[in-house]
């Protein structure tokens, strides 16, 4: 390697740490900066504020948000948002916002309804009687037990180094498992064309030390359902667990068949699946925090378990990662299921699926886009061979649209809510689509800037650990107290208006 090289290198790595660090900046104002007259509270009131003073000050907190994601402009995120089910679940939880699962004894409702959210998913995933499962607070914490069950069973048999076989397109919280319960995380590559997992190079993975397969019904990137049936028939002939993630799509592929969508078995009726994650705060409407993990038999959630016989304070377990845990949201996730019932959710996911399937297809006939594989669940993933999709992001930005931005490939996607299928939203979300792109076509060399420019250099950076710093910068900014620098002196411009001149 030449000097030459090596300096040419060297300023590059320079620039490109330059122009994160400028992002970090620029994020740090966009997250931390206050309306005029705000500023942080760093220290407790020396005299407690009324409870009308307390729900003023909120109000002021509302008003810092900016993005519209009442009328669709979101992608997921948020996947309801009426307020009638708002209304109830405030109730429903505020009479149980004392409650506490880790004292079924003193809280009896709501061990009741727990095992009641539990049992109704079952049936939903056409688990028979011996499937079991519990309430986690999310998707993550759904797929961390499963690997933590299945990392268990593998120490049993003898496994030292255990493995988790997975697409590469898998959710990143299987990187979080393998993290945190020392796993080795085996990423498989997709078939390039349908998106979906290449099960020969699953097989060729399979080793001893391998303690779980893993599918995506559907994956986050790209919308697509990995085949399921044909890993179950490798989970069977190798004797491994198989977990199915439904956490993003699970409470609408359930419903889809009823809704005159029928796709092929993905569930407990695939022999060889073993659990199921899938996230209740999701498309099953209920509030933030809440998920189920499934198993196909008691024996897997068993490893799941956490006990300390021999504590002073008592014999201790707990099914899942938290101790106490919040019974108010365990009652507002029963309470949206009996009330949405199935009437509710098959006439929601009817709605979700005609208005991916009419973006899918629109979108498939402009001229310098394209759709990854055939997504038949709710997220449409977008790309492009002519230019950086990233431009396109940023010009829906710019017109009031907040989609997510996707590497290895470039991409975006939008995932479709309930939101979006209101009147005319999905129908001026393809007019954007169509005129941003005409607008592009015009000069597609041209280079992107902005946040795409950052995301889309983020991903040819060789050194890994310099991106994750940066995203350490990030997490940093959401725990500030500080107002940024930039974010000061632009106040000192700020006219009477709370304009800039």
């Amino acid at each position: 390697m030449s000097l030459s090289f090596n300096i040419f290198f060297f300023f590059t790595i320079l620039n490109i740490q330059t122009q994160l660090n400028k992002a970090l900046d620029d994020m740090s104002v966009s997250l931390c900066a206050l309306k005029e007259g705000m500023n942080y509270t760093k220290q407790l009131p020396e005299q407690g504020l009324t409870q009308a003073e307390v729900l003023d000050r909120i109000s002021e907190y509302e008003t810092l948000n900016e993005v519209d994601w009442e009328n669709g402009r979101v992608s997921g995120a948020v996947y309801w948002g009426d307020q009638t089910l708002t209304k109830l679940l405030v109730k429903v939880y505020g009479d149980f916002a004392w409650s506490n699962p880790l004292h079924p004894d003193i809280f009896p409702g709501v061990r009741k309804m727990e095992a009641e959210v539990v049992r109704m998913t079952c049936t939903l995933f056409n688990g028979g009687p011996n499937t079991c499962g519990t309430v986690t607070s999310g998707g993550t914490e759904s797929i961390l037990m499963a690997c933590k069950a299945y990392r268990d069973m593998a120490y049993e048999r003898g496994v030292k180094h255990p493995e988790i076989i997975a697409p590469i397109s898998v959710h990143a919280a299987f990187d979080k498992a393998a993290n945190y319960f020392g796993m080795k995380l085996v990423h498989i590559p997709l078939d390039k064309n349908t998106m979906k997992v290449d099960v020969k190079a699953m097989r060729r993975a399979i080793s001893k030390n391998t303690a779980m397969l893993v599918c995506s019904a559907p994956q986050f990137p790209h919308g697509i359902i990995d085949p399921i049936e044909e890993v179950g028939k490798l989970a069977l002939k190798y004797n491994i667990p198989l977990h199915v993630d439904a956490c993003l799509g699970g409470f609408l592929i359930v419903f889809m068949a009823k809704a005159n969508y029928p796709l092929a078995p993905f569930d407990f009726r695939v022999k060889g699946v073993t659990s199921i994650s899938a996230d209740t705060h999701k498309y099953g409407y209920a509030p933030k925090g809440s998920s189920v993990i499934l198993y196909s038999d008691k024996k897997y959630r068993h490893y799941q378990y956490f006990v300390a016989p021999d504590w002073q304070g008592g014999i201790y377990a707990s099914p899942s990662v938290a101790g106490s845990r919040p019974g108010g949201i365990i009652a507002a996730c029963w309470a949206t299921m009996m009330h949405m019932g199935e009437d509710g959710y098959i006439k929601a996911t009817k709605k979700i699926i005609d208005t991916a399937r009419t973006i899918k297809t629109e979108i498939r006939k402009i001229n310098g886009v394209f759709v990854f594989g055939d997504p038949e669940v709710s997220v449409v993933a977008i790309g492009s061979d002519v230019f950086d999709i990233f431009r396109l992001s940023n010009a829906l930005t710019s017109k009031g649209w907040n989609l997510n931005m996707l590497q290895y490939p470039s991409s975006i996607h939008i995932c479709c809510t309930v939101l979006h299928t209101h009147e005319g939203v999905a129908k001026q979300l393809i007019s954007d689509i169509k005129e941003q792109v005409a607008l592009i076509l015009k000069n597609p060399n041209e280079k992107t800037t902005g946040m795409g420019a950052i995301y889309g250099m983020a991903q040819s950076i060789p050194d890994r650990s310099m991106v994750t710093e940066i995203s350490r910068g990030f997490l940093d900014c959401l725990y500030s107290t500080e107002e940024p620098k930039s974010s000061q002196s632009q106040k000192t411009h700020m006219n009477g208006n709370g304009k800039a001149h």
